[in-house]
């Protein structure tokens, strides 16, 4: 149930917790002057639960929040580098170089 702001013709301001069925106040509970209900701007709805989101919430701006769309927009920055760098070269394939002659090797040689 949502509570209401009220103010009546003296000045007073009062917040009542009612149905949003239920009619609203006609006199002020302080003073018994005429009031009447304010309108006010609400708080935002935000759903939750494992099947939303907080990119859902949308702003004229873009979508979601700060931390996140950096997060995305440096996901995004390291997938185009990685795509447009060149691959590392090949390593050298590796040669098998012959040991060196050692005295024995020499004097079987006539």
């Amino acid at each position: 149930m949502p509570t209401y702001e009220y103010q009546c013709e003296n000045g007073h301001t009062f917040e009542e917790f009612q149905s949003i069925v239920a009619a609203p106040l006609d006199c002020c509970p302080i003073c018994g002057g005429h009031a009447h209900r304010l309108i006010s701007g609400g708080t935002g709805l935000i759903f939750k639960g494992s099947g939303f989101y907080l990119t859902d919430y949308g702003r004229s701006g873009g979508g979601g929040s700060s931390a996140a769309k950096n997060k995305a927009e440096k996901a995004e920055k390291s997938l185009a580098d990685s795509a447009s760098a060149p691959a590392a070269p090949a390593p050298a394939p590796k040669t098998e170089t012959p040991a060196p002659a050692t005295k024995a090797d020499k004097k079987e040689k006539p």
